[in-house]
C-alpha cells in the first residue's frame, strides 16, 4: 500500500512527539511548517484514543506499536524512530496500512562503533579491574597482564551502519577483520565477508552488530558459541536477547568465552529504560554482576552527546526528505580515487630495477613495481612505480624528471569539469586494454597524468 505522504502540506500535518528528543527535532520540524504536539507521560491506552487525529508520530522506545495501536491511528502516514531499529514497531503490519517508517541507525553508528571498541580494549587489558584494585590500595601487575589486539582476527555479525563503523576503527590496530551478514556483497576495503563457518574458525574476537528479529532471538546460545574454534571475547552492542545468557555465563566459566562487553542485557525492558524492577534476579545475572570477566553497560553504545544531535538531525532530514521538502543529496564522487603511479627518469632503468629488486626486495618486472591494494570498495587496486628512460619525451610539455599518475572514476566527466575550469589539458584522451587515460598540468609546471583504470588486466 502506497503511502500518502504528499497528498497533505506540511501546515496540516500533525506530528505527536511521544519521547523527548534533541530539541533540533521540534524546532527544526515547527521551521518546516509542521504541526507539532508533545505527550511525554500518558500510558499506550489514553495514546492511542487520541492517535486518529495525528498524521505522523516521533518515538524512542517508550512502548510498542502494534495492530491495536495501528489500527486506531487512521490517518498514520509516517513513524519516525529516533534511534537505529524498528523492533519495536510491527513492520509488516505498518507497511500494509502504508504507514512510511524512519530511523536513524546513521545517527548513532559512529558512537556505537567508538564504544564496541573500548569495551574490547578495556577488556582485553583488565582496565576496569585494575583500576578497581588500585582503588582499593592493590598495586597487582602480573595479575593484570593483558593481551594485545594485534594480530589477531576479529569477527563482525552484522555488517551495516554499527559493524562497517567497527572495522573502519580497527584499521590501525593491524587486525583481520571478517564480517557475516545476510545480504550478500557487503564487505569492502574494512572487512572481508565470510561465511559463518569461516568467521567461527578464525575468530579471536565476536562483535554482534545485528537487530533483534526471529532469526536472531537468542542466536549466541550453546551451539553456536561451541561452534567456535578458538577461545574468544565477546562484545554485544546490539540487543540483549540476542544472546542466551545462562549459556554466556557457562562459556565464561569454562574459558570458551574469555570475556564479554555488554552493553545490552537479556533482561532489558523493550523501552531499554529499565532492568533492576524487582529483587528476582535471575543466577545467570547476578553472575554477570560479580564477574571480572565482564564489563557492563547500560545501553548506551550510541549515547552520546554527539549521537543524541545526530540521531535527531536524520529524523528531521528524512521526515523532510519524505514529504519533498528537502532535495536528496547526491554527494560528488571524489574526482581522484588513489595515487595510481610515480614514474620519473633515469640514467639506466634496467639497472635501478634491478638494485631495488636485490636491496629492497622490490617484485619487480620489466616496467617496474605494481603494488596491489583494495580500494574503498573492497576491490583490487593497483599503483605502478616506474623509471623512464633519461631521453624519455612522456613527461612532455613538463621539464620535470618526475610525473605523478592519479587514479580516477569517471575521466571523461573530469576532464570537462577542469576544462570549465580553467585547468590546461594536454594532447586528447587515449584508451587501452587498460583503461582511459588523459593528462594535464598544475600551475608549477608538473605533468599529471589521470588513469580510469581496469586492474583485472594486471592480474
Amino acid at each position: 500500500m502506497e503511502s500518502k505522504a504528499h497528498d497533505l502540506k506540511p501546515s496540516t500535518i500533525r506530528i505527536l512527539h511521544l519521547d523527548s528528543n534533541h530539541p533540533l527535532l521540534w524546532e527544526q520540524l515547527e521551521a518546516a511548517g509542521f504541526l507539532n504536539e508533545a505527550d511525554y507521560t500518558s500510558d499506550k491506552a489514553t495514546v492511542e484514543a487520541k492517535i486518529a487525529h495525528y498524521h505522523g508520530i516521533v518515538i524512542r522506545s517508550r512502548f510498542k506499536i502494534d495492530k491495536t495501536f495501528l489500527d486506531a491511528a487512521t490517518q498514520l502516514q509516517f513513524i519516525a524512530r529516533v534511534g537505529a531499529g524498528l523492533e519495536s514497531i510491527d513492520i509488516e503490519y505498518a507497511q500494509q496500512k502504508g504507514v512510511h517508517l524512519i530511523a536513524a541507525p546513521e545517527g548513532n553508528r559512529n558512537a556505537v562503533g567508538e564504544q564496541a571498541l573500548g569495551m574490547l580494549l578495556s577488556l582485553m587489558n583488565q582496565l576496569n579491574r585494575a583500576d578497581r584494585m588500585v582503588r582499593q590500595g592493590q598495586w597487582v601487575r602480573e595479575g593484570n597482564r593483558g593481551y594485545e589486539l594485534e594480530g589477531k582476527t576479529v569477527g563482525i555479525i552484522g555488517y551495516g551502519n554499527m559493524g562497517k563503523s567497527l572495522a573502519k576503527k580497527l584499521q590501525g590496530f593491524e587486525v583481520k577483520v571478517l564480517c557475516y551478514d545476510i545480504q550478500e556483497n557487503v564487505g569492502d576495503a574494512f572487512a572481508q565477508q565470510v561465511d559463518l563457518a569461516t568467521l567461527q574458525a578464525e575468530a579471536d574476537v565476536l562483535s554482534l552488530h545485528i537487530p533483534w528479529t526471529p532469526e536472531t532471538d537468542k542466536m549466541v546460545n550453546a551451539a553456536f558459541i561451541q561452534q567456535f574454534a578458538k577461545p574468544f571475547w565477546l562484545i554485544n552492542t546490539s540487543r540483549g536477547k540476542n544472546v542466551v545468557t545462562a549459556d554466556l555465563v557457562t562459556a565464561l566459566e569454562s574459558g570458551k568465552i574469555l570475556g564479554a562487553g555488554l552493553d545490552v542485557l537479556e533482561y532489558e525492558k523493550l523501552s531499554f529504560e529499565s532492568l533492576f524492577t524487582d529483587d528476582n534476579r535471575p543466577e545467570a545475572l547476578a553472575y554477570l554482576l560479580q564477574s571480572e570477566k565482564v564489563l557492563l553497560t547500560p545501553h548506551i553504545a550510541g549515547w552520546t552527546f554527539e549521537s543524541h544531535q545526530k540521531l535527531a538531525q536524520t529524523i528531521v532530514d528524512k521526515i523532510k526528505m519524505h514529504y519533498g521538502l528537502a532535495e536528496q543529496i547526491v554527494p560528488e564522487q571524489p574526482r581522484v580515487t588513489g595515487l595510481g603511479g610515480f614514474f620519473f627518469k633515469s640514467n639506466n632503468p634496467k639497472a635501478l630495477r634491478e638494485w631495488y629488486g636485490t636491496h629492497l626486495g622490490i617484485p619487480v618486472d620489466d616496467y617496474g613495481w605494481s603494488f596491489w591494494w583494495k580500494d574503498a570498495q573492497g576491490q583490487d587496486a593497483m599503483t605502478q612505480w616506474s623509471p623512464f628512460e633519461a631521453g624519455s619525451d612522456y613527461f612532455q610539455p613538463s621539464e620535470k624528471p618526475f610525473m605523478l599518475n592519479y587514479r580516477v572514476s569517471d575521466l571523461e566527466g573530469l576532464l570537462e569539469k577542469l576544462a570549465a575550469q580553467g585547468v590546461t589539458i594536454v594532447g586528447e584522451p587515449q584508451s587501452y586494454d587498460y583503461g582511459k587515460f588523459g593528462w594535464i598540468m598544475d600551475p608549477e609546471g608538473n605533468k599529471i597524468e589521470l588513469r580510469e583504470p581496469i586492474d583485472s588486466v594486471f592480474k
